[in-house]
C-alpha cells in the first residue's frame, strides 16, 4: 500500500475510537448501554442493523465463495438476509411487546428462571464465537496489508473494537456503526465492485474467462445451501445480537420495517460480493489463502487513496459487526447471569462497571480464540449450530402459544445442545447432521413435555397465563 492508503487506514481507525469515545458520554444507565435508551429513529435503526448482520463473514467469507463456487456464493448471506426479513415481517411485533434487554430475560418471563440461565449460556457461546470470527476478519486483513504476524494482527483490530465497546456500549457501537455502514456501503457498492469489473474486462469477459459452474446457482451444492438456511435463517431469528437491535427502535414500526430493509440490503450485499470473488478468480487464479481473496483484489484492483478507502470498508463491516457481539454476548452474562443469580440489587452505577469489565473479558478471550481457529468459515459453522438447533423451537413456541411449558423449553435446550455438540465431535465442526438432529430432539422434547405436564408444570402454567 502507498503511504496515502495507510494514512486514510490510520484516519478512519481514530475516527472510530473517537465516535466510540464519544458516545460514551450518552452511557449514562444501564438501558443507554445496552440498548442505545430504544430511541433509535429508521434510518439510524437500518444501518445499526445491517452493519452487525454483516461482518467479517459476510464479506471476506462471500467473496471467498464467489472466488470456490461462483455466483452460488450468495447462499450464506442469502440465508442471513431471508432469516431477517422473516424476523422483520413476522416476529417484531411480539418481540417489541417484552420490555427486555436480552432474549434469555424474554424467556424467564414466558418460561422459568432455569430456562433464563442454560439459554443465556447457549446464546453467550453463540455471541462469543461471533466475536471470535470478527477477530480474525479483521486480523487478516491487517495481516495482507501490513504483512505483519496474523496473531499480533488480531491483537491489534480486535483491541480497537473492545476499547470503544467497552467505554460507550451500545450507544458507542450505534454511533460507529452508522459511520460505518455509510462507508461500507460506498467501498464495497460503488467503488470496489465497478473497480474490480473494470478490471478483468466487465461482466462479458468473466462470462468468457470463467468456468461455466460459475454461473449456475446450485454450483455450491445443495447440501450446502440446505445448511446455511438452517444455520443462519434460522440462528438470525434468535440471535441476542440480532434481537439486542430490535430493542433499540424507538417504535414498533421502525423496528419492523427497518429489519425487512436490512433483510433486503443483505441480499444485494452478497451478489456484490460473489461478483467480487469472481473478478478475482480471473484475476489471481492461484491464491494460496482463498480467506484473503477480498483483500487480494482490492490490492491488485484499486489506485492509491482508493485502496484505503476500499479496505477502511471492510474494516468497517468487520468492525461493527464484532461491536454488536461483544455488547450482546456481555449484556448476557453481567444482566441474565450476574444481575439475575448473583446480584439482583445491584445498583445501575456498578452494574454498568460490571458490564464493562465483562465487555473486557470477553474482549481478551476472544482475540486468544482468534489466535487459535484462525478460520473464519469454521468459527461461524460452531457459532451457529449450537444457536440454531437449542433456541430456535423454545423461542418461537415462547412467542406463539401458551401451551410449551417451562420444563419442556428447559430441556428441550438441554438436550438439543447435548445432541449438536456430540455430533460436531464426531462429526466434524462442519456437518450438517448434527443440526438437523438437534432441530429434531429440541422439537420432539418440546412437544411431548408439553403433552405431558406434571401437576408442578399445570401449576406454573397457570400463573404464567393468569
Amino acid at each position: 500500500m502507498g503511504a496515502i492508503d495507510i494514512v486514510i487506514i490510520i484516519l478512519y481507525f481514530a475516527v472510530i475510537a473517537g465516535v466510540g469515545i464519544y458516545g460514551a458520554r450518552r452511557a449514562t444507565n444501564a438501558e443507554e448501554y445496552m440498548v442505545a435508551g430504544r430511541n433509535l429513529n429508521f434510518f439510524m435503526y437500518l444501518g445499526c442493523l445491517a452493519a452487525v448482520i454483516l461482518g467479517g463473514a459476510s464479506t471476506m467469507g462471500t467473496a471467498r465463495l464467489g472466488y470456490e463456487f461462483g455466483i452460488s456464493g450468495i447462499w450464506m448471506v442469502v440465508a442471513i438476509g431471508t432469516g431477517v426479513v422473516i424476523l422483520g415481517l413476522f416476529l417484531t411485533k411480539k418481540i417489541s411487546q417484552f420490555k427486555v434487554l436480552t432474549i434469555s430475560e424474554m424467556l424467564e418471563k414466558r418460561y422459568s428462571k432455569e430456562t433464563r440461565l442454560v439459554s443465556a449460556i447457549v446464546a453467550a457461546i453463540y455471541t462469543l464465537m461471533l466475536t471470535v470470527v470478527q477477530m480474525i476478519g479483521i486480523g487478516s486483513l491487517l495481516n495482507v496489508w501490513l504483512g505483519w504476524n496474523l496473531a499480533l494482527c488480531i491483537i491489534i483490530g480486535g483491541g480497537i473494537v473492545f476499547l470503544y465497546t467497552t467505554l460507550g456500549g451500545m450507544w458507542s457501537v450505534t454511533m460507529t456503526d452508522i459511520v460505518q455502514f455509510v462507508v461500507m456501503t460506498v467501498g464495497v457498492f460503488f467503488l470496489m465492485l465497478p473497480l474490480s469489473l473494470s478490471k478483468v474486462g466487465g461482466f462479458s469477459a468473466l462470462n468468457t474467462n470463467l468456468p461455466s459452474g460459475y454461473f449456475d446457482m446450485g454450483n455450491i451444492g445443495g447440501d450446502r445451501i440446505f445448511q446455511y438456511f438452517i444455520l443462519f435463517t434460522l440462528g438470525l431469528m434468535v440471535g441476542q445480537d440480532i434481537w439486542q437491535r430490535l430493542f433499540t427502535a424507538k417504535t414498533p414500526k421502525v423496528s419492523k420495517y427497518g429489519t425487512v430493509a436490512a433483510g433486503l440490503y443483505a441480499y444485494a450485499y452478497a451478489i456484490v460480493l460473489a461478483i467480487i470473488g469472481m473478478c478475482a478468480f480471473v484475476m489471481l487464479p492461484n491464491i494460496e489463502d482463498t480467506q484473503n481473496v477480498f483483500a487480494e483484489m482490492a490490492m491488485i484492483s484499486l489506485p492509491p487513496g482508493i485502496l484505503g478507502l476500499v479496505l477502511a470498508s471492510v474494516a468497517a463491516a468487520i468492525m461493527s459487526t464484532a461491536s454488536g457481539t461483544i455488547i450482546a454476548c456481555s449484556t448476557l452474562i453481567s444482566n441474565d447471569v450476574v444481575r439475575r443469580f448473583f446480584k439482583p440489587d445491584i445498583s445501575d452505577k456498578n452494574f454498568i462497571r460490571i458490564s464493562r469489565l465483562t465487555t473486557v473479558g470477553i474482549g481478551i478471550f476472544s482475540i486468544i480464540c482468534a489466535i487459535w481457529i484462525q478460520d473464519i468459515l469454521v468459527a461461524l459453522d460452531v457459532a451457529y449450530a449450537v444457536l440454531s438447533g437449542a433456541l430456535f423451537f423454545p423461542v418461537i413456541f415462547g412467542l406463539f402459544t401458551k401451551k410449551v411449558n417451562a420444563r419442556a423449553a428447559f430441556y428441550s435446550i438441554i438436550l438439543s445442545a447435548a445432541v449438536i455438540l456430540a455430533g460436531l465431535g464426531i462429526q466434524g465442526i462442519t456437518a450438517t447432521e448434527p443440526i438437523v438432529y438437534g432441530l429434531v430432539v429440541s422439537l420432539i422434547s418440546i412437544i411431548l413435555l408439553s403433552l405431558y405436564p406434571t401437576k408442578k408444570d399445570k401449576g406454573e402454567m397457570d400463573v404464567k397465563v393468569g
